[in-house]
């Protein structure tokens, strides 16, 4: 027997579903054996505020240019590697407190970490969902969703299914999105982008993307994930800026290293960039010199 579930009954099975299993689950393990949220044995507090704050030590906010503060305010601050610790969380969650950057941007799995963090500064958390080649079934991305919202996620980085662009299936990606938006809706105040991966589409499926997805009103197009084998480039940002409504903004990202390149997008069109190596964007001025980034997002 066959049935029809639409999106609307699996959002509402889902968040009942997490309503009530969030209680099984703690932010923090316990950073001495593991067996937290505290063992009783080798740690006295079994709050993970107060574990994350012995971290974390007090955090000076850096002096930059004019230029370089206005550069600084448009990155996600981003470590999305497969192998990511929570000592790289830290670090990332300071630098963009120091550095006053937009946002960090983080799996999914440190959120609530990231979200204790930056508590206090104006660094936004943003995690990515359908991460990274977007091809999740709908159900999964409105799950995913519903955690963000659970979590307190300011931003969500949304990965289009690539593969009904690919293939024209618009119908396909106009639900999805209304899906999880309807999913999002459950936080106003969450910000929604979607990653189309442009380095891999044509101009005309760009175009129809600016189409589909700003008659959605999302919040921001984004360019890339990182992961595919080109990345933001100038000529993709300029044309989301000819065929998106003004009130869409645009994020770019993958392979942005240098303050060069971060002006260029910036020209082009974009708002947001999304990288790992926003410290030495902004500091390089002030070095006189370009510096190679280690970053790899």
């Amino acid at each position: 027997m066959q049935f029809q579930f639409h999106h609307s009954q699996a959002l509402g099975l889902l968040c009942f579903v997490a309503g009530a299993a969030i209680g099984a689950f703690t932010v923090m393990h316990c950073p001495s054996c593991k067996k937290g949220p505290c063992c009783g044995k080798k740690c006295k507090k079994s709050d993970s505020k107060s574990i994350l704050d012995s971290l974390v030590p007090s955090t000076q906010v850096a002096s930059l240019s004019a230029e370089d503060a206005a550069i600084a305010a448009t990155i996600d601050h981003t470590v999305l590697k497969q192998t990511c610790t929570l000592a790289d969380i830290t670090k990332l969650c300071k630098e963009a407190i120091t550095y006053r950057f937009a946002s960090v941007c983080v799996p999914p799995h440190w959120a609530p970490q990231a979200k204790q963090l930056v508590a206090g500064s104006s660094v936004k958390v943003a995690i990515v969902i359908g991460f990274p080649f977007g091809y999740s079934h709908l159900s999964a991305k409105i799950a995913e969703t519903v955690q963000a919202v659970l979590d307190d996620v300011d931003e969500i980085d949304i990965v289009a299914n690539v593969c009904a662009i690919k293939s024209g299936d618009w119908v396909l990606l106009q639900e999805e999105i209304r899906a999880i938006q309807d999913a999002a809706r459950a936080k106003p105040s969450m910000k929604t982008k979607v990653i189309i991966e442009s380095g891999v589409l044509t101009d005309e499926e760009i175009i129809k993307c600016c189409e589909i997805y700003g008659a959605a009103s999302i919040d921001y197009l984004k360019t890339s994930t990182g992961y595919a084998e080109k990345g933001a480039s100038v000529h993709a940002v300029t044309l989301f800026r000819a065929n998106l409504p003004a009130h869409v903004q645009i994020k770019a990202s993958g392979g942005i290293r240098t303050r060069a390149d971060a002006l260029a997008m910036i020209s082009a069109g974009a708002t947001r960039l999304g990288c790992s190596a926003g410290v030495s964007i902004v500091t390089e001025s002030s070095s006189g010199k370009a510096v190679e980034s280690k970053g790899s997002y």
